[in-house]
C-alpha cells in the first residue's frame, strides 16, 4: 500500500499568549521592528514546540512551524506570509503611501503594471459586497505596508531571526519524533509588490528582491529543512491588472517573476524546496481568477520538487482535471489543496479521499501529497482549522487502503 502523506500550506493558528506576547513587544525606533525580549523569546519557543507536538498527534507527515516566526498582533490576519519580511529587511521606511493608498495604474497591451490592492478587479465588481460588514467577505487586518527609500539588503537583524525559526522549529522537530519539515519564506516578486521610492525600475527592484531573500532561502537549506517559497503573486496578480490584460502578455510578466524565482534558488538544493501558489487567501467571490491551464506551465518552470497549489475551494476544484493533459516532470511532486481555508465547512473525510483519488490516479499515489488550500491560521477559527487538519488526516487513511 502506498501511504499518502500530509502537509498544510504554513500558516496554523496562533495561540492567545503568542499573539499577546507579539503585540507587548515595544515597536523599534524605525517604526517597523518590534524589539524582542527574553519573555517573548519565551513564548516564541514554546509555541513552536506546541504547534509541531500538535501535528505529531494529529498525524500530519510533513509538518512546519506554524509560520509562528511570521508574527501576528491579532487572531485574524490574511497577510503575515508577507509581511514579515519588513522586520528582517534594510531600506524600507514608513511613508504614509503603501499599496493599499497609492492611486490605480492602467496597463496597456504588451505593458502589464499591477495596480492598487483596491483596484483589483474583483474588489471593484463586487464593490457593494466588499464593503458589507454583513456580506461575509474578509480580507483581513491590513498593516502600514512600507515602501524601499534606499537600496535594499537582507538584514542582520534578518539573519538573527531566520535562525531564530530554525533553531525553534528543529528543537521542536526532536521533541516530536520528525525528523525534518519545512519552513515557508517569501518569493521575491511578492516582496516586489511594495511601493518603490528608490530603484525607479520595475526589473532593477526585482532583481534587487532576488539578493534580499537569497540568503534566508540558504539557511533554512543549510538547516537541512526544506524551503517552501510562497507566492501568490504568481496567480493572484492577475486580478491586480487593470484592465485584464491577455494572457500572452500576463505570462511574459510572469515569467520573470518565475526567474526571480530560480535565481534566488540556485544554491538551494531542488529536493529541499516547495513552491506554494495560491489566488489569495480573502474570503471573496475570486470571479476574477486566472485559469490554472493558462499558469500550470509556468508553476512547473520553477525549479522545485514540490508543487503546492489550491485545489479544493469551489472556484478551483474543477481544476483537477488540469493533469489529465500536463505531464509532471520526473522527479516531481504535486501537493494540491485537498481542504479549504475558504470555509468553515469542515470536509468529510470521504470528500477528502476522492479529492486525493483524482490526483493519484492522474499522477500516481507515490507522486501525490495532501494538503490545504493555503495557511489556516489566522483566516479560519482554531477550532475549525485543527478539525479540518484532522479529517485531512483521516481521509488520506482512507485513500491510502483503496489505492
Amino acid at each position: 500500500m502506498t501511504q499518502i502523506l500530509t502537509t498544510h500550506a504554513g500558516s496554523l493558528p496562533r495561540s492567545p499568549e503568542l499573539i499577546e506576547a507579539n503585540a507587548a513587544r515595544p515597536v523599534g525606533e524605525d517604526g517597523l521592528t518590534p524589539e524582542p525580549t527574553d519573555e517573548f523569546r519565551r513564548v516564541l519557543r514554546q509555541a513552536v514546540a506546541d504547534v509541531v507536538a500538535k501535528q505529531e498527534q494529529i498525524g500530519i507527515s510533513i509538518p512546519n512551524d506554524g509560520e509562528y516566526g511570521h508574527l501576528m498582533g491579532s487572531a485574524v490576519n490574511y497577510g503575515s506570509w508577507w509581511s514579515y519580511i519588513f522586520d528582517r529587511v534594510n531600506g524600507l521606511e514608513l511613508t504614509g503611501a503603501d499599496i493599499f493608498s497609492t492611486e490605480p495604474v492602467r496597463s496597456e497591451p504588451g505593458n502589464v503594471r499591477l495596480t492598487t490592492f483596491p483596484d483589483r478587479r474583483d474588489w471593484t465588481i463586487f464593490a457593494e459586497a466588499y464593503q458589507d460588514p454583513t456580506s461575509g467577505i474578509t480580507v483581513g487586518s491590513q498593516p502600514n505596508f512600507p515602501a524601499a527609500t534606499g537600496a535594499i539588503a537582507y538584514s542582520e537583524t534578518g539573519r538573527q531571526l531566520v535562525q531564530q525559526d530554525i533553531t525553534n522549529f528543529r528543537s521542536a522537530l526532536d521533541a516530536s519524533g520528525y525528523d525534518s519539515g519545512f519552513l515557508a519564506a517569501l518569493s521575491p516578486g511578492s516582496g516586489s509588490r511594495i511601493v518603490d521610492d528608490h530603484y525607479g525600475d520595475e526589473d532593477s527592484f526585482l532583481d534587487a528582491w532576488v539578493e534580499v531573500m537569497r540568503p534566508e532561502y540558504e539557511a533554512i537549506a543549510a538547516a537541512g529543512l526544506t524551503v517552501q517559497i510562497d507566492d501568490p503573486s504568481i496567480a493572484e496578480n492577475w486580478d491586480q491588472v487593470n484592465p485584464e490584460p491577455s494572457v500572452e502578455d500576463y505570462v511574459a510578466f510572469t515569467r520573470k517573476r518565475v526567474d526571480a524565482v530560480n535565481r534566488a534558488l540556485v544554491n538551494v538544493p531542488t529536493e529541499q524546496t516547495r513552491f506554494h501558489l495560491c489566488w489569495g487567501s480573502w474570503h471573496g467571490p475570486h470571479t476574477t481568477d486566472i485559469e490554472f491551464r493558462h499558469i500550470a506551465g509556468l508553476l512547473l518552470e520553477i525549479d522545485a520538487k514540490f508543487y503546492s497549489f489550491e485545489a479544493a475551494n469551489v472556484r478551483h476544484e474543477h481544476e483537477w482535471t488540469v493533469w489529465e493533459n500536463t505531464e509532471l516532470p520526473e522527479g516531481k511532486v504535486i501537493v494540491p489543496g485537498i481542504v479549504s481555508h475558504a470555509t468553515n465547512v469542515v470536509e468529510h473525510p470521504e470528500l477528502v479521499a476522492q479529492r486525493i483519488e483524482r490526483f493519484a490516479r492522474l499522477v500516481g499515489p507515490e507522486r501525490v501529497i495532501a494538503s490545504t488550500d493555503c495557511g489556516l491560521g489566522g483566516r479560519i477559527h482554531p477550532q475549525i482549522a485543527w478539525a479540518k487538519l484532522e479529517s485531512l488526516v483521516a481521509g488520506a487513511e482512507i485513500a491510502s487502503g483503496r489505492l
